[in-house]
């Protein structure tokens, strides 16, 4: 009877977002949440629902029947993926889709009691198959509705979650994606460590380049960069302890907290990575003054913003918010910007490679 009445609710609906009829099992129901699924962002967000609606954006907690149409189940990208209704949440939640859920529950079959243990395979089971759920559909976020957050994403003591850059493009960007929340929160650490670290020594430094685009913007990292970029000057690089024994030694230097300070390969400068697992980095940028009072360096990689620059912009340098905490950077950024990036770099973002993938193409 209350699997008829399911069916007569499903095909009366008006509401055309209410495509999933759901009844608990057992006198446990489950949560009514709201949800949203930040594609882009690798992000799921879940909030309390109103206690007074049958309506919702996900259901969590406690087992239920679901009825929806065949067509539909299967108009999903993954329809039979376990665990289910955290699956069909999360699917649901991309399409807009809602839960009527029932008061009237079906009965739970009388079992007797699982052991320890038994709990414990079914607990860790369950955990395993969410795990492998959440790296499928590219969750590596979860902001819970107390405000509580569960990563998913890499750590100090795995790989970052993006292989080699090509054409100053990372692999997420050509899926129309954003830099995944663990990199950026490892970018933010790395970069709050090394700024301490020069400033502790008294190291003249700068935001260069895109950083310096996201602390004006924003007062962050721009959401689809991949690496923070400094600028120092070369005479001050002993002054940084770690700095000084790469020079000295030729290797890299792991300091207490972890980090992996070693010379680029690439060319003159210096770059200082989250862990010797986790490559997301700081590039140390030496720059020094030729005749003329212009800064210059020994490495050019051809970006847009590699150009020279006078020295005037520097003196003196002024503190920006970025990343969490203050940072210095040129006098004038909006001017040093554009002579970077050109008139209207501030108010007209863009990838870093217009030629590969367009931002346009994603917002």
């Amino acid at each position: 009877g209350l699997l008829r009445r399911m069916r007569d609710l499903l095909e009366a609906t008006s509401d055309a977002t209410t495509k999933v009829v759901a009844a608990p099992v057992g006198s446990l129901p489950p949560r009514c949440l709201e949800l949203q699924v930040d594609v882009k962002a690798w992000t799921a967000r879940y909030g309390l629902a109103d206690r007074r609606a049958d309506r919702c954006g996900a259901l969590d907690g406690a087992p239920a029947v679901l009825l929806l149409r065949t067509r539909d189940l299967f108009s999903l990208p993954f329809p039979l993926t376990r665990p289910v209704l955290a699956s069909l949440s999360l699917q649901a939640a991309v399409r807009g889709w809602r839960f009527l859920l029932l008061p009237a529950a079906f009965p739970l079959a009388l079992r007797p009691p699982p052991s320890p243990h038994g709990q414990w395979k079914a607990q860790n089971s369950l955990e395993k198959q969410r795990r492998t759920l959440l790296e499928q559909f590219g969750v590596k976020l979860e902001v819970l509705p107390d405000g509580r957050q569960r990563w998913h994403g890499c750590a100090k003591d795995t790989p970052r979650c993006f292989g080699t850059i090509h054409a100053q493009t990372p692999q997420y960007l050509l899926a129309g994606r954003w830099t995944p929340p663990c990199c950026l929160r490892a970018l933010r650490a790395t970069a709050r460590h090394v700024l301490a670290e020069l400033e502790a020594a008294g190291v003249r430094y700068w935001l260069e380049g895109g950083s310096l685009l996201g602390a004006v913007r924003l007062g962050d990292i721009i959401p689809w960069d991949y690496d923070v970029d400094l600028g120092l000057y070369r005479e001050d690089v002993p002054k940084c302890r770690w700095l000084a024994a790469v020079l000295s030694s030729g290797r890299p230097v792991e300091d207490p907290e972890g980090f992996l300070w070693e010379k680029a390969a690439e060319g003159e400068f210096f770059r200082v990575h989250f862990s010797r697992a986790n490559r997301l980095h700081v590039d140390l940028w030496p720059f020094y003054v030729r005749p003329g009072g212009v800064m210059t360096k020994d490495t050019w990689l051809g970006h847009r913003q590699d150009v020279e620059f006078p020295e005037s912009f520097l003196v003196p340098l002024v503190s920006v918010a970025f990343a969490g905490v203050a940072a210095k950077a040129p006098n004038d950024p909006r001017a040093f910007l554009e002579l970077k990036f050109g008139p209207g770099a501030i108010e007209n973002p863009e990838y870093p490679n217009p030629g590969v993938r367009r931002l346009a193409q994603d917002v």
